[in-house]
């Protein structure tokens, strides 16, 4: 039977591919779609994500989210006084994440509910417990978790793209998901929940390459075209700021967690620890690890299970498999 899964995303072009992905997976059944800011405004990532639902025909509904973070835009000194790095590209700014994907604009509206009231209405009256994709900042799920924390008893298990052990890039110590609302990421992690986190330290190993993007051209569907554009550009964007172990290729974060809740074979080095996230100072949004035992205090320690690494080998091949099959 399909997963029942609902994806709170953000969406930029790696979301864009988890989306394409999960309306597409015989495995998936796209409950819903929840919008949040991040790699966007509010407004932007809304729209991005109708965007990509109406080229792909998909009738899911999706509520906007929360537009800042829990508490950190109201502390002047918890927003960075400069600005992320983009690329200089042939003598242009180019930035990882356009405010507008390359598709035309979205006849679809976004429901009146907004997100955080659909997760209560939604989990409070689901017949079975449902699985909750977080692509983005977890602000709207921690939004819900802080009206009703009874609403983790059906929640089947929270996917979470955040965080990084050994890998960061917003800071030195963080991940962008996390360090743009370290309060709720903190919330989420520590809701009783089952949660999987799917961190840069993964997705950084389960990678697209140039060679990958050939053959999702070759595919013919939109979906794998669409996805091969959005890749092509990932790869000039991280090759000029953070180069991979192999030159021509890129990081498409969110479809490797999309896909990890379907198949954790994209994963590896899955491991039960203790994770905490950092509120402030230099340690603002880093993903805080205890694996020492000297740390364990018994039962509930352990809130998370944290893939150490990814399998790039299964990732893409899952990937072409789901694209491959599209039905024009």
């Amino acid at each position: 039977m399909p997963i029942p899964i609902i994806l709170d995303v953000d969406t930029g072009s790696d979301d864009a591919v988890a989306l394409m992905a999960a309306v597409l997976s015989p495995e998936i059944d796209l409950l819903a779609v929840c919008t949040v800011a991040g790699n966007q405004p509010i407004e932007r990532t809304t729209d991005n994500t109708l965007r990509v639902l109406d080229a792909m025909g998909a009738s899911v509904p999706v509520y906007a989210g929360c537009a800042t973070p829990l508490i950190k835009h109201l502390a002047d000194n918890r927003i960075p006084s400069s600005v992320p790095p983009v690329a200089i590209i042939d003598g242009q700014e180019v930035a990882m994440h356009s405010a507008t994907l390359n598709l035309p604009p979205p006849t679809s509206r976004p429901q009146d509910e907004p997100a955080a009231c659909f997760y209560l209405r939604h989990l409070r009256t689901a017949e079975k417990p449902v699985t909750i994709v977080a692509l983005g900042p977890l602000t709207n799920l921690a939004v819900a978790l802080a009206i009703a924390p009874e609403l983790v008893n059906n929640i089947a298990r929270i996917v979470v793209m955040g965080g990084g052990f050994a890998v960061t890039n917003r800071t030195p110590s963080a991940e962008f998901n996390f360090w743009a609302d370290p309060e709720a990421a903190q919330r989420v992690l520590h809701c009783g929940a089952e949660l999987l986190v799917v961190p840069l330290d993964a997705t950084h190993q389960a990678y697209l390459t140039a060679e990958d993007c050939k053959t999702l051209r070759n595919l013919g569907t939109f979906a794998a075209t669409f996805t091969a554009e959005l890749v092509e550009h990932r790869i000039q964007v991280q090759r000029a700021l953070e180069p991979l172990a192999h030159t021509d290729s890129a990081a498409v974060h969110d479809a490797v967690a999309l896909l990890a809740a379907q198949d954790e074979e994209v994963l590896s080095d899955v491991r039960s620890c203790h994770c905490d996230i950092g509120l402030g100072g230099y340690a603002e949004g880093a993903t805080i690890i205890s694996r020492s035992p000297r740390y364990d205090t018994g039962a509930g320690w352990n809130n998370v299970r944290f893939a150490f690494g990814g399998n790039r080998t299964h990732f893409s091949m899952l990937l072409m498999k789901i694209f491959s099959e599209q039905s024009e």
